[in-house]
């Protein structure tokens, strides 16, 4: 048991949920940013302006991405499975 296999299997794990992540933030980030700028702009304090628009960014980015996101965590899991004999020698 190598303690470099660990920390390549935790470096590997953080990139995956990276990966898996981003589809879904970024967007988000994005229409949050961009809406609390038209907030500021014309003063509009209303939360549910800012709540909506990125509930259906979030929902649309899933529909779009979810499969690939799928696809990358059961790569992963696959691999990481396909491991356990070595790792446990």
């Amino acid at each position: 048991m190598d303690p470099q296999e660990f920390i390549g299997i935790a470096q590997q794990a953080l990139w995956v949920l990276a990966l898996a992540s981003a589809p879904i933030l970024i967007p988000a980030l994005l229409t949050g940013v961009l809406l609390g700028m038209v907030q500021a702009a014309t003063s509009i304090n209303e939360q549910t302006l800012t709540f909506v628009p990125k509930l259906i960014v979030t929902a649309l980015c899933l529909v779009l991405f979810g499969s690939s996101i799928m696809v990358l965590l059961v790569d992963f899991t696959q691999d990481l499975f396909a491991r356990i004999p070595d790792l446990v020698k």
